[in-house]
């Protein structure tokens, strides 16, 4: 007969998902209730307003799509591209090369800004870009690029699209609760992100944000979006602001009340709190990892504190030190991702997993294993 499933306590530092709060998990177990109940209507519009809060905006149009972050980042696109637009699209890694897949599926042309692997989008190709191609009106980059480790200039990212009259897609998938992400401020117009990396919840959520600019591109279309689950004209009618709701889909319920908690625990330490212990635990990271010999594959001005991009030494295995990590310490780290496979591993510190303890026993962990 068929066993329940019950999986091992492992302590998740990889690229996500992280550690689960108990607090959350508590949270997911609590009884289910209809998704158009008066009072999970009212949950909803506190997540709106915890979410609001995270993201620093006062958008209106700020939900969680009941998918996860890839999906976030597919709403994005097709209800702001259509047929024949121009989008300038930046790729440091492998997430913008997923941004180009998705302008080309809606029709449109991706003007390719490449940067290497490890390195930030550089502002100046940007600018090189939109007077190449005035008739671009998106960018379309990544704040945090989970592949490399690497953090772009957002601020002077959409500051150049906003001197060009574009809108700006902005992948924060990573970002979100682990550094500063100033949507208003910085006038990004459509933000995605996930639920599994620094706010620790459950996998499976994209928390989104679209500007009044965004949502009035969307209501002006000339044509459908091409996705009916994702088309944001639809979505706006169940998160919308009234009490009555229209039908769209079943929400999944227990999982909002986990992002709903998750939130709770955001504002209760504070957002910039937040951001400085990610960052003090990062330097405690990295401080160990250079006295075991290990080096960092980022400049550090551009490092990504909840995940830390680190060189595999010449001659080291990349998957037996993982394997032996996980069989051993029940320790998951995360390898590279496409030409930085076998070249270098990502340490994640994000969210509930960002703590001294776990630091500390990573070092431990990877001196033990590289010692032998």
């Amino acid at each position: 007969m068929t066993q329940s499933f019950h999986p091992p306590q492992r302590t998740l530092m990889g690229p996500g998902p992280s550690d689960v709060s108990p607090r959350v998990l508590g949270a997911l177990g609590r009884p289910t209730i209809g998704h158009l109940d008066p009072l999970f209507i009212e949950l909803m519009d506190d997540i709106k307003r915890l979410l609001q809060y995270a993201f620093k905006t006062g958008n209106e149009l700020t939900i969680p799509l009941s998918a996860p972050g890839s999906a976030g980042m597919e709403a994005a696109f097709v209800n702001l591209v259509s047929p024949g637009d121009t989008v300038i699209v930046c790729q440091n890694g492998v997430f913008g090369g997923r941004m180009k897949e998705n302008v080309e599926r809606c029709g449109a042309t991706a003007v390719m800004v490449q940067d290497r692997w490890g390195d930030p989008v550089d502002p100046i190709k940007v600018e090189a870009a939109f007077s190449a191609h005035p008739e671009a009106n998106l960018l379309a980059f990544v704040h945090s690029e989970t592949s490399t480790g690497v953090r772009s200039d957002a601020a002077t990212l959409c500051g150049i699209a906003k001197a060009h009259d574009a809108l700006v897609v902005l992948d924060t998938v990573t970002t979100l609760a682990g550094i500063d992400l100033q949507v208003d401020n910085w006038g990004a117009d459509a933000v995605y992100s996930g639920t599994q990396k620094c706010l620790s919840c459950v996998p499976g959520l994209s928390p989104m944000t679209f500007s009044p600019a965004a949502v009035d591109r969307i209501q002006n279309r000339k044509g459908r979006v091409q996705s009916w689950f994702l088309d944001m004209q639809l979505v706006m009618g169940y998160w919308g602001g009234s009490s009555k709701r229209a039908y769209h889909h079943t929400a999944p319920v227990n999982a909002l009340y986990a992002l709903h908690e998750a939130l709770v625990i955001l504002e209760e330490e504070g957002l910039e709190t937040s951001f400085a212990r990610h960052h003090e635990n990062h330097l405690d990271l990295v401080t160990g990892l250079e006295a075991m010999g290990l080096e960092m594959a980022v400049d550090p001005a551009w490092r990504l504190p909840q995940l830390n991009a680190v060189r595999i030494p010449e001659g080291v295995d990349d998957a037996a030190v993982r394997h032996r990590l996980l069989q051993e310490f029940n320790l998951e780290i995360g390898a590279g991702l496409g030409d930085l496979a076998g070249k270098q591993w990502r340490i994640g510190l994000m969210g509930h997993a960002s703590n001294s303890v776990n630091v500390q026993r990573c070092l431990t962990a990877l001196r033990s294993v590289l010692g032998r």
